[in-house]
């Protein structure tokens, strides 16, 4: 299974680049709204996928009230 992941993380990922590299070539409007969107498209299938594979978070410390509130009495 996880290699089947990655092999969908490759996927989206080359696509990704052929079409930067379209981007590249001289295209009509409309090609070129396609083209993004299509991008778009791929960028949020592979960043879904990616998080579904490899859920890290990074917890932020919390912060004491008495720190904040000495910043700003300068």
């Amino acid at each position: 299974m996880f290699e089947q992941n990655l092999a969908r993380i490759r996927t989206h990922r080359n696509n990704i680049h052929r079409y930067r590299r379209l981007l590249l070539t001289e295209l009509s409007d409309l090609e070129r709204d396609f083209i993004e969107r299509r991008m778009a498209d791929e960028q949020a299938a592979l960043d879904a996928l990616v998080a579904e594979i490899f859920p890290v978070t990074f917890p932020l410390p919390k912060e004491p009230s008495s720190a904040s509130s000495g910043m700003g009495a300068a």
